[in-house]
């Protein structure tokens, strides 16, 4: 799925068009802002943002589907207001300065006898939520998991506007309102995002560390996948260079020769003081594969490092 930017019109797979009214005059964006709807659906949610109301107006350049497709309410060099009250590096109201991408998530979750509801009711499945605690503080709450399919178009969406705008950075809207907003939430791999997308070498890929006693590091990120390695054992510190909703792609710090794909169940922050609370414990049988079957002693040949980023601060 292709994407390439026209007159600040996004073009590709995908992608379609609808004029907000909720904007304000030319700007030169110099950030990206990844938000979370909160909302039903892809089409509520551009509805919503479509809409002018009596107060309370919204609007952000793009909503990013869960399947994918991509629905543009705004030119880019356009301002929008995703961001509000905020403020970062010396800058004081980001919607000046900024692309906001508004990704379909019902974000915070609450626990109802046995379900898992949203806001506005509705009840996802254990293999679509996961726990976690926010890194801005707070218990370890259950939050709406996001596809596969629209981590990978958010990437590719962000190399895109990072490159043709030369973008300064890659942020959430928990970090330019820390104090308002908790969105895109624990749930969505920022972290891993900006490194890829930005590239710099101050982004050093998280560290993490295994806490199943046994952990099957593997080709992809499937349980069917062959394994690359012998398993990981209790403790073994990894570098996380891609998140996905259950896996995640690592790096074994002390053997750098080791890298694959493990489940994200097993694996948690780790801090300059110790283990951090758990970024990853995702529910669903999907999400586990500690397994203690052993594997050849010799290493196995690993796959190719992933994407390189392009630029450098």
């Amino acid at each position: 799925m292709t994407l390439k930017i026209e007159n600040h019109q996004l073009v590709g797979d995908l992608v379609s068009h609808r004029s907000t009214p909720n904007c304000g005059g030319i700007m030169a964006p110099s950030y990206l802002i990844f938000h979370y709807t909160a909302g039903r659906s892809t089409d509520s949610s551009v509805e919503s943002l479509c809409t002018r109301k009596a107060q309370g107006n919204a609007s952000a350049h793009v909503v990013l589907g869960r399947d994918g497709r991509i629905v543009q309410l705004a030119p880019f060099n356009v301002v929008t207001w995703h961001a509000g009250v905020s403020q970062w590096a010396g800058l004081v109201g980001l919607n000046s300065h900024s692309i906001g991408i508004e990704m379909d998530n019902a974000g915070l979750l609450k626990k109802v006898g046995n379900q898992y509801q949203a806001w506005f009711g509705k009840a996802y499945p254990d293999d679509e939520v996961t726990l976690a605690a926010h890194r801005n503080g707070g218990p370890v709450s259950p939050w709406h998991a996001y596809t596969e399919a629209q981590i990978e178009r958010a990437i590719e969406l962000a190399e895109l506007l990072v490159e043709h705008y030369d973008l300064q950075d890659v942020l959430g809207h928990e970090d330019i309102a820390p104090d308002r907003k908790i969105d895109p939430g624990p749930a969505f791999p920022l972290a891993a995002v900006r490194s890829r997308v930005i590239g710099r070498e101050e982004d050093e890929p998280a560290r993490y560390v295994v806490t199943a006693s046994s952990l099957n590091i593997r080709k992809g990120p499937d349980a069917s996948f062959e394994r690359v390695a012998a398993a990981l054992k209790n403790g073994t510190e990894v570098l996380l260079l891609e998140a996905r909703d259950r896996w995640s792609l690592v790096e074994v710090i002390a053997d750098p020769e080791i890298e694959g794909w493990v489940s994200n169940a097993y694996i948690t922050a780790h801090s300059a003081r110790g283990v951090a609370a758990p970024r990853f414990s995702v529910a669903g049988p999907a999400s586990t594969d500690p397994t203690f079957a052993s594997v050849n002693s010799g290493k196995q040949k690993k796959g190719g490092k992933g994407k390189k980023a392009r630029r450098h601060g």
